[in-house]
């Protein structure tokens, strides 16, 4: 069975997409099983993987909403499995409520896909509706990126307040996966003292690993690939490398 790993943090531009990318693509050299759930509307995990988000069929949204098999919804790729998304997904949300049981719709569609994988992690929206809650329905545990600039931890008392809800009502088993700092620059007494803060709030749920600001980084979506292809001997590859270890470390998956 695999984990499931929501990447989550309401708060846009902090890593989350390109933690998601990366860090499924890092597992998958080290030999793992990953399936990355694109639910986003934006689809930009989709692209960043290699898949082209406008042809993708089915998707994530016709799994959910239309009633496709996930298994035929999965596509391969060389840095591991994609449940593509695509913009049709930003209606979901509304098209949902009348569903029953919707808080429950992605777990069941990952339930199906689950033995297949070690690790499939959920690149979720930007906001905390519905799309997300279903995130956290479905997954084990949340990673929350945090990038090391100020106002970090602004609106993460809604996210947290957030997953008590689900955990008292829909999802008990939900824990915290851990905090990822990134965007770090050590130049900087900001980043060090976001670090800082950050440790404070979260003490021994921040993971060693940090990821620098980098711009090869930044260059990689548009070429549709995930860093371990764009540049594998960039600093920004060698972080998610590292975390992706420390990942195999903590749940003893080496």
């Amino acid at each position: 069975m695999a984990r499931i790993i929501a990447v989550v943090n309401q708060k846009g531009g902090v890593g989350k997409t390109t933690t998601t990318v990366n860090l499924s693509a890092a597992l998958h050299d080290a030999g793992k099983r990953v399936l990355l759930c694109d639910f986003d509307p934006q689809a930009n995990a989709t692209s960043g993987m290699g898949v082209d988000k406008n042809t993708a069929s089915p998707n994530v949204y016709d799994v959910l909403i239309n009633g496709a098999e996930p298994q035929r919804a999965v596509q391969n790729t060389k840095y591991g499995d994609v449940l593509p998304s695509n913009k049709a997904l930003a209606g979901a949300g509304i098209e949902m409520i009348g569903i029953p049981d919707r808080e429950n719709l992605l777990k069941k569609a990952l339930g199906a896909l689950s033995d297949q994988y070690d690790y499939i992690f959920i690149d979720c929206p930007p906001s905390l509706e519905l799309l997300t809650v279903n995130a956290l329905c479905a997954a084990d545990s949340l990673l929350v990126p945090v990038q090391c600039e100020y106002y970090a931890l602004e609106g993460l008392s809604d996210l947290l307040a957030t997953v008590r809800l689900v955990k008292r009502g829909l999802n008990p088993r939900l824990a915290l996966e851990g905090v990822l700092l990134t965007m770090f620059d050590s130049r900087t007494n900001l980043s060090l003292q976001v670090a800082e803060e950050v440790k404070r709030h979260f003490p021994g749920q921040v993971y060693a690993t940090v990821i620098p600001r980098n711009v090869r980084l930044s260059e990689a979506p548009s070429h549709g690939k995930p860093i371990t292809a764009y540049d594998p001997y960039s600093r920004g590859c060698e972080a998610y490398t590292a975390l992706a270890q420390e990942m195999i470390a903590i749940h003893g998956k080496g």
